[in-house]
């Protein structure tokens, strides 16, 4: 009963001090841990008969920026850069000026063209709807290599890369080339400490590919691949789901829907990771990958089990199952093999299901922070229910204080995507990108098309370090920390207010795409204008609702009737 009381009065004191944190504490907390969710869907699984890819969990450099497309004399060297997604010690994560992405750490040669692409840490999509979504990944420590300057011979970190494909390629299958030659030339060099898998997208096709380094001792001039990896193509009726863990498990170098680095198989046989006399066939999830966690297997279960109920017997979590939270260890641990490379959903996908999924907390199942019994706190007659503040989105201090048991979310704070990819639009029109900014479950989803220009000012700023009015991300970052006050209430007050406008978007979509269709036959210029201004308005009338929403949610929550 002590610790019950302490969650429900002193708790709330502590909790509410707790919001004081500084922003970069909560980002280092987040940026220790793989956190990256990616759902990508082929075009025949989706509804509208887009191809969609996503990301979560992004990093802390969350500014949106257009880079525009540009013509290079031949001979040209284009810059490989270091700390574009801010990681490494407190001072390395500065907030660089815009246009500046980090240490110069080596060069490649440049294309004579390049297409206009949106920047930010992890670079997303581009004008001829080229998206990847990206999740970090582990990989065996032999193969780890870590950033030293002077020492270290790699020079291509994934989120360079990204940018590279976005700059160069048109589709999915020609970016997953581009990336493979880069980092086997140049040296797969991890920012994130481990091994990569991106889910690269274009309005045909959807690929998964799979990225190790190769320890600290490859050198340039060894002659060798600077890299292992494999790739594989989606089936266009199939979802695919990466949650911090490789997914391809067979690899069929003779299939046109497979790439693959050359040593894809020879470092595991070299390394004696994998035996060719066995008698057993090379699996490379075993072969590279360490044990899968249940923080991977969470996400994994959540999303396939939801959109394909009838394909396996699914391991019981939900609150009415039989299993609960007090019996969590008795759960089954079904292992990374029990999931598919990738399957048919059961019912087909919108934009919405896969937002959707990006804001789940696990409602209602064993990974529900909130059904924590350190929230339940009495409620009279000998009863206990749930505090009005928890939250599955308080900060690692206060899980320890409050004595909280820790699952992840789909999603925590960063930025985010969903993109949709429609082959029958022309470019400029049928490629949205769906960005969010800190955290999915509170923050708005705004609509940024292709083909526009310029997104507005407030999301192309963000310092940790320093509040600011013109800043998109602390707009929505305050009100999270002010809905703390009162979770449970408060978050059916922010989805009141946020979900008609983002309702209001999908309605519009139809009507928007046929204008925008229009003006390109006639004036391409004119329709940029008008996706440009558009997508500003509609990326400024979020940032006020939320400022309006600041002043709800102080009023409510901290007056004299709290």
């Amino acid at each position: 009963m002590i610790k019950r009381r302490f969650a429900g009065a002193q708790g709330a004191i502590l909790l509410i001090s707790g919001l004081l944190l500084s922003a970069n504490s909560l980002l280092a907390d987040s940026a220790k841990r793989e956190s990256c969710t990616v759902i990508g869907v082929g075009r025949l699984a989706t509804a509208d008969g887009s191809v969609i890819t996503s990301h979560t969990d992004c990093c802390s450099e969350c500014r949106i920026q257009i880079t525009p497309g540009r013509t290079y004399p031949k001979g040209s060297m284009a810059p490989a850069h270091w700390g574009m997604v801010y990681f490494g010690t407190e001072d390395d994560r500065h907030a660089l000026p815009l246009g500046d992405f980090g240490k110069i750490i080596g060069q490649i040669p440049q294309v004579e063209r390049t297409f206009t692409y949106f920047h930010s840490g992890y670079s997303q999509m581009n004008e001829k709807q080229l998206a990847i979504g990206e999740s970090t990944c582990s990989q065996r420590a032999e193969l780890d290599v870590a950033y030293i300057e002077g020492l270290t011979r790699q020079i291509m970190t994934i989120e360079q890369a990204q940018v590279f494909a976005l700059e160069r390629c048109a589709t999915a299958r020609e970016a997953v080339k581009l990336i493979g030659s880069l980092v086997d030339k140049y040296g797969f060099l991890p920012s994130c400490g481990g091994s990569e898998a991106l889910c690269i997208a274009d309005p045909r096709e959807l690929w998964t590919m799979e990225i190790c380094s190769v320890g600290t001792e490859w050198t340039p001039e060894s002659g060798k691949p600077g890299a292992i990896w494999v790739a594989r193509r989606v089936p266009d009726d199939h979802v695919v789901v990466i949650a911090n863990y490789f997914r391809i498990r067979e690899v069929d170098p003779k299939s046109p829907d497979v790439l693959a680095s050359p040593n894809y198989m020879n470092e595991a046989v070299d390394r004696g990771w994998y035996d060719p006399k066995s008698g057993r066939p090379f699996i490379w999830q075993e072969a590279y990958a360490p044990a899968i966690m249940e923080g991977n297997l969470s996400r994994m279960w959540l999303i396939t089990s939801s959109l394909a109920p009838s394909l396996k017997a699914w391991p019981k979590r939900g609150l009415n199952d039989p299993a609960s939270p007090r019996t969590i260890y008795a759960q089954p641990f079904e292992g990374a093999a029990f999931y598919p490379y990738s399957f048919k959903p059961e019912k087909k996908i919108t934009v919405q299901d896969i937002m959707a999924f990006q804001r789940s907390a696990f409602e209602n199942t064993i990974y529900d922070m909130t059904l924590d019994p350190a929230w339940m706190v009495p409620a009279g007659g000998g009863r206990l229910e749930k505090s009005p503040m928890a939250s599955p989105y308080i900060s690692a201090d206060m899980e320890k204080v409050l004595r909280v048991r820790h699952h992840r979310t789909i999603a925590g704070q960063g930025y985010g995507m969903v993109a949709q990819l429609r082959s029958w639009l022309p470019d400029a029109v049928g490629g949205i990108y769906w960005v969010y900014v800190d955290n999915p479950m509170v923050g708005p989803y705004a609509p940024v098309y292709a083909g526009v220009t310029d997104v507005s000012p407030l999301y192309e700023t963000y310092d940790f370090r320093e509040f600011s009015e013109d800043s998109a991300r602390w707009a929505y970052d305050f009100v999270e920390k002010l809905m703390l006050l009162r979770w449970q209430s408060a978050l059916k007050g922010v989805q009141a207010a946020r979900e008609p406008v983002e309702t209001a978007l999908f309605a519009e979509q139809a009507a928007v795409d046929a204008k925008a269709v229009e003006l390109i036959k006639s004036d391409p210029a004119a329709a940029a204008k008008y996706l440009t201004d558009l997508t500003v308005s509609r990326m400024e009338k979020f940032v006020d609702l939320y400022r309006k929403l600041r002043k709800t949610l102080l009023s409510k929550y901290t007056g004299d009737g709290v």
